[in-house]
């Protein structure tokens, strides 16, 4: 018993001098909640005086207005300090506060809710006429400062974990990179650089007790997040923020540096997020990883070998002349130059674009109103579509069975179906598994990222500050494959209406016809919805939108200068992207053209 006893002292003395942790210890989540309770106390105090301040909106004292924006801000920041314990623990919760201000809709239940919190704060406080607002504006005040009072009955009975703890904060620090930064959430108000300093030293906070518990690690992490502290309280203008210098200086080695942290003391678990935590960092070829969409044993080189080949047969169709590549030509890019592509009867022209395949894995939603969900329901469809391919399902597999080569390969690609190997899941699943493995991440801008600082030129990388900054358009085509991939969980993909014309003549527009995301789901919030896509080689894969209308990139960064639809002066009731011009200039303009013309890949 006695050596048993010594036997068990030793070990945890072992441990210590290592500077690990027992199993059943807490690190830092007492501090957490402690600083928690402060967080809540601060915020609910703001939120008091942000319905104070909108009570006394007056249209005769314009700084009435003036001062309802500062409140808000002031509201804001003190959110920002809660807003990661609030996202990962309480995340139903936490939608009163800081929802987008649009109608978000719940599949597939399609159950939604009224849109609520700062962000239509802060849409109404700078809408045209704020005071005609006042109403709404106060009941959304009084909803936030409200709930603010009781929040600390949330921590009854909380259960949380360290390694939740280092999540969360591994998470906000996501948000930061990809939405904070970019004015997601503050697009008018444009306090995203000083709520991104808010959020940081919240988590410089929570991480104070476990450096101290593991001595040998803190040096060089709390270095870099104090540098990047000052670097975010030095340069808080909104609009002349360098976001490149703040990512590739300091957010992105933070984010490094943390992520190594967290894996050598073995604090992690991945609970919410698609990402992959053992990359290196945001914009490594690794952080989405192709298992996270497809599933586990559905990429293996055989299957993506198989899947190449099927993408090249005539065989899927009903006339044994055409191809998936008939649309999505590997020479262009996976797409076909068309403004729609050409039908199967070779006469008339199906309803939309064809996109790029590149990157057409790494989604919650395939179409262009995400009518399916996976790859394999997309290549099924447009096989048996009478306007794609027109083939019957067992016609084609009847087709393969006879041709030996395609037996073998089938069953090498599934050795558990020996017997009968060629089936349409597998036809599908194959030619998914390789639509999934067209994710090349070798443009200009990776390499740039993973270190080669002669990858861009200095136009693009202004572009790129811009596109993340003052255009607005990191808002919705998120970092790292800039598309409708939310962070910081990427397990949504994003629908918006735009206002798309039917044609390009900004002084004479047309209304568009195509109900979108409307014609699969028919309420009215997804009328003229559509998929955000990737913007990634967008420079190969002209013309864009939906409908193909417009011809180049310099038309469609001027139609979202303008407003979009509603901006030009077209009736889109549901718009949401904002009808207020971003007043970008044409050298502006022709920067961000030029940045995205650096998200190319070397195919």
């Amino acid at each position: 018993m006695k050596l048993l006893i010594y036997g068990a002292l030793w070990f945890t003395c072992f441990f210590i001098v290592l500077g690990l942790k027992t199993a059943d210890e807490s690190i830092g989540l007492d501090q957490a909640i402690h600083n928690f309770k402060e967080g809540t106390a601060s915020f609910r105090q703001s939120s008091l005086e942000l319905t104070n301040a909108v009570s006394l909106l007056d249209r005769k004292d314009s700084i009435t207005v003036l001062r309802a924006r500062q409140a808000l801000a002031k509201s804001r920041m003190g959110y920002k300090r809660i807003e990661f314990f609030m996202d990962y623990f309480f995340e139903s919760s936490a939608m009163v506060y800081n929802r987008p201000a649009k109608v978000e809709v719940d599949e597939p239940y399609m159950e939604y809710q009224e849109p609520s919190g700062f962000q239509v704060i802060e849409a109404l406080l700078f809408d045209e006429d704020p005071v005609a607002h006042k109403t709404e504006v106060i009941e959304q005040a009084d909803l936030i400062s409200s709930s603010a009072a009781d929040l600390n009955s949330l921590l009854y009975a909380f259960k949380g974990t360290d390694k939740e703890m280092l999540e969360s904060i591994r998470l906000e620090l996501v948000k930061v990179i990809t939405l904070s930064i970019t004015g997601y959430d503050a697009p008018e108000l444009k306090t995203g650089i000083a709520e991104s300093y808010q959020s940081l030293s919240a988590v410089q906070q929570i991480l104070e007790p476990y450096l101290d518990a593991y001595p040998k690690e803190k040096d060089k992490l709390s270095s870099t997040l104090q540098a990047t502290l000052a670097y975010l309280q030095l340069n808080a203008d909104f609009d002349r923020f360098d976001r490149m210098e703040f990512l590739t200086r300091f957010a992105l080695p933070l984010q490094e540096q943390l992520g190594g942290f967290i894996n050598r003391t073995a604090l992690g678990i991945n609970h919410k997020s698609a990402l992959n935590y053992n990359a290196k960092h945001m914009f490594s070829p690794d952080i989405l990883s192709e298992e996270s969409f497809l599933g586990e044993n559905q990429t293996s080189k055989l299957k993506v070998a198989l899947g190449k080949k099927l993408f090249l047969e005539k065989a899927l169709s009903g006339n044994m002349k055409r191809n998936c590549a008939s649309c999505h030509q590997p020479s262009q890019y996976f797409s076909d130059g068309l403004k729609t592509s050409l039908a199967f009867d070779d006469q008339s022209f199906v309803q939309r674009n064809a996109p790029t395949l590149l990157y057409a894995g790494f989604q919650y939603a395939q179409f262009w109103d995400g009518r399916v969900k996976t790859l394999p329901e997309q290549i099924l469809a447009v096989i048996a579509n009478p306007m794609e391919m027109n083939g019957v399902h067992q016609v084609v597999i009847d087709s393969l069975k006879n041709n030996s080569t395609y037996v073998k390969e089938f069953q090498e690609a599934f050795p558990g179906s020996v017997s009968a190997p060629v089936t349409i899941a597998h036809l599908s699943e194959s030619l998914a598994a390789y639509v999934s493995s067209l994710a090349p991440r070798t443009s200009a801008f990776d390499r740039y990222m993973a270190g080669d600082q002669k990858a861009m030129n200095g136009e693009q990388v202004k572009g790129f500050n811009l596109f993340m900054g003052k255009g607005q358009c990191g808002s919705c085509h998120f970092a790292p494959l800039f598309n409708g991939l939310i962070p910081p969980f990427y397990k949504r993909t994003e629908y918006e209406i735009l206002g798309t014309p039917a044609n390009d003549d900004f002084e004479h527009l047309q209304q568009d016809t195509d109900k979108g995301r409307f014609g699969f789901f028919p309420i009215h919030f997804y009328d003229g919805a559509f998929k955000t896509p990737t913007v990634r080689n967008v420079e190969k894969t002209a013309p864009y939108m939906h409908n193909g209308v417009f011809k180049d990139l310099e038309k469609v960064v001027e139609f979202y200068n303008q407003g979009g639809g509603v901006g030009l002066h077209l009736d889109v009731p549901q718009q949401t992207l904002s009808a207020k011009p971003l007043h970008l200039s044409k050298e502006e303009v022709q920067q961000i053209v030029l940045f995205m013309h650096s998200l190319t890949d070397q195919l």
